[in-house]
């Protein structure tokens, strides 16, 4: 891709605290501008019921678009017709498979009560992984992850383009244009 950026990541277990992203961006993009140019915000939504977009409309920033990074990998309409199909549907990515008992796992407690995964997962009716490098290795590991939550896979790959489409449209958008 050649793109002359850096990359400042947050902690992904920000995810499992929504509430608590729009803030840290905020923090760490004011730091930043004193270092850049410009700083634009690798995150969509993610589940921040707009604050994230609050914060970029106040500093000026460009954000990825979307409601979650889901809509990036298989894009926003593939996303609305799984969860028409099956409102239950439980999505994976990647970095969820790769780090399932960290994120999931110990985040939630399952592996010291493990009898809450059925609480937790009742309403949940399948696991879909959207593959972006669909490998042996990976492919085990999100087998191992919804039979740890009782649920059937669906693999569906998506590859990296709608992520490199995004990232693309991130960086590449003229200065002053936010989201």
């Amino acid at each position: 891709m050649g793109w002359d950026v850096d990359v400042h990541p947050l902690p992904p277990l920000l995810h499992n605290q929504p509430q608590k992203i729009a803030g840290e961006v905020e923090q760490l993009a004011t730091t930043l501008r004193a270092s850049y140019d410009e700083v634009a915000v690798g995150y969509a939504d993610c589940g921040t019921y707009g604050a994230l977009d609050g914060v970029c409309e106040r500093l000026g920033l460009r954000r990825l678009e979307g409601l979650h990074c889901y809509d990036m990998y298989a894009g926003a309409s593939r996303i609305e017709a799984f969860f028409a199909d099956q409102p239950g549907t439980y999505l994976l990515t990647d970095f969820l498979v790769r780090s399932f008992a960290r994120t999931v796992e110990t985040e939630l407690g399952l592996d010291r009560y493990p009898e809450l995964r059925d609480e937790y997962f009742r309403h949940y009716t399948r696991v879909v992984w959207l593959a972006q490098d669909e490998t042996p290795e990976l492919r085990e590991a999100a087998e191992a992850a919804a039979a740890r939550i009782g649920l059937p896979l669906t693999v569906v790959p998506t590859g990296q383009g709608g992520l490199r489409k995004a990232l693309a449209d991130l960086l590449l958008a003229p200065a002053g244009v936010t989201r």
